[in-house]
């Protein structure tokens, strides 16, 4: 069973808002704490729709458009979101929203505190965990990097706000169709990696972009041991790091991924070590980057890592 990362720093929870546009290439990102002007000027009748992580709220605003103000609870990619701890400003936005998007396993167990403290019997909560049919005993909690997720949230997502919003229903299921069109592109990128890839081995920090690698047909050589320790914020073994040391000196990886939102001195070590004997180093997130939209961002992470695979290409990184 999934346990919650001991948090590594206590946070001053800033609540992240941001005003979404309904086309599909418009990403996800304002400044934390900021409002469009057009946003904070619309009318009561727009839905209050809320994802916990940026990525969720990215396609609240994708599906749900004009008819929306969709907003993240978590949106900074430069702090870990496991130390995240709400403020009275989400409270409020929790109590006034008309539907939810939260990831489950325990990785935002939070938002059901949230919810149970302000009670609604009209309010819709999607918990993707739920929506993919997952038992608790799943391991790895970073759904989104799973290709069969966000089509099937997008869809989700249509079902409720059609609910929610009668007159736009159709509308809403069209959004979601064309989303599933424009994530076509993804999921070539994946296919054609993965016929590239050979299953090569690749060494990580954690499980964040496990089922990403999975999707690709890389071998993590990393053991999970030491990833499930470094996710919780646990000390690893002693023979787990000289094992991932040993992956990364000894010519035994392609590519070494890290979690750039959660670092340490540990990971910086490991990161150092790859770097010297020429392994190359990709980034990977736990919570979408500004300026990216929930495509944008899965294809940057393919191209990332093909272009480490491939001596031909140079090493990009998010």
């Amino acid at each position: 069973m999934h346990h919650i990362r001991r948090p590594r720093a206590r946070l001053a929870a800033a609540l992240a808002v941001a005003a979404l546009a309904g086309a599909l290439a418009v990403p996800f990102g304002l400044a934390a704490g900021a409002l469009a002007p057009a946003a904070a000027h619309r009318a009561p009748a727009h839905l209050v729709v809320v994802g916990a992580e940026s990525q969720y709220a990215s396609l609240l605003g994708v599906i749900g458009g004009a008819q929306v103000r969709a907003t993240a609870v978590m949106s900074n990619p430069d702090v870990d979101p496991h130390s995240f701890e709400a403020s009275p400003s989400v409270a409020r936005l929790i109590a006034s929203a008309a539907l939810v998007v939260q990831n489950g396993l325990g990785y935002d167990s939070f938002m059901n505190r949230l919810e149970a403290a302000s009670p609604s019997r009209t309010r819709r909560v999607i918990t993707v965990q739920n929506v993919l049919h997952l038992p608790a005993s799943t391991r790895n909690p970073h759904l989104w990097y799973r290709l069969d997720t966000m089509p099937a949230v997008a869809a989700a997502i249509a079902k409720d706000l059609g609910r929610l919003d009668p007159r736009h229903a159709r509308l809403f299921r069209l959004r979601a169709q064309g989303f599933d069109q424009s994530f076509a592109a993804v999921t070539a990128a994946a296919r054609a990696l993965r016929r590239r890839a050979h299953h090569a081995p690749v060494a990580t920090t954690e499980p964040v972009a496990d089922d990403l690698l999975a999707a690709l047909g890389l071998r993590n050589r990393t053991p999970w041991s030491l990833q499930a320790d470094v996710m919780n914020g646990v000390d690893p073994a002693p023979q787990d790091v000289a094992t991932e040391q040993q992956l990364l000196s000894g010519g035994e990886v392609k590519a070494f991924l890290y979690n750039a939102q959660v670092t340490d001195s540990l990971t910086a070590t490991f990161a150092a070590l790859a770097r010297a004997h020429h392994v190359p180093v990709v980034a990977v997130y736990e919570t979408m980057p500004p300026h990216h939209s929930v495509v944008s961002w899965m294809l940057d992470e393919i191209h990332a890592i093909g272009a480490a695979l491939f001596a031909h290409r140079s090493t990009r990184s998010l």
